[in-house]
């Protein structure tokens, strides 16, 4: 990422509400932290036809949709998108049933075995961020980079911890 400050298509913050998501499991809370910093640390990230970013997201659930609240440097608001998370609730089930193979896979299984599998979870994981990214179309400006690095943090978010 570029570290020119005055560039304006990204984003500088990123929380969670906490009253939509609460406190999860340490294990949780890591994941999401490491998700949220890699997607501060490098993303490009705007709203079409505006020009008022940087930009601070809050993510949190209205009604059992994702609602993405943008807002500006200063902290005012912006926008909200809600995002339905219907569509991505199989992909959701198939991605954390074949991390669960990939982990135990860690443990007993061959070297190429545990690279089929990984190249499986990668597969699903980009299926996970083109649909995202298609999701968000003319609502949200993102690189693919970035919508992989979205769709982590909505995994993170929904992760059960058991790993």
């Amino acid at each position: 990422m570029t570290d020119d400050p005055v560039r304006r298509d990204r984003l500088i913050a990123v929380t969670l509400d906490e009253e939509a998501f609460g406190r999860g499991t340490p294990d949780q809370e890591h994941e999401r932290a490491i998700a949220i910093y890699d997607l501060i640390e490098d993303n490009n990230f705007g709203l079409p036809g505006r020009d008022v970013g940087p930009y601070r997201l809050t993510i949190g659930l209205i009604d059992a949709k994702l609602a993405l609240n943008i807002a500006d440097e200063a902290g005012a608001p912006v926008m909200t998108h809600i995002l339905s998370l219907s569509p991505f609730r199989g992909m959701l089930k198939d991605y954390f049933l074949i991390c669960e193979s990939y982990f135990a896979a860690i443990r007993t299984a061959s070297p190429a075995q545990i690279e089929a599998i990984d190249m499986g979870r990668r597969g699903l994981h980009n299926e996970g961020a083109q649909l995202l990214a298609d999701r968000l179309r003319g609502k949200v400006d993102c690189d693919f980079d970035t919508a992989r690095r979205l769709f982590t943090l909505i995994t993170a978010l929904h992760w059960k911890g058991e790993a």
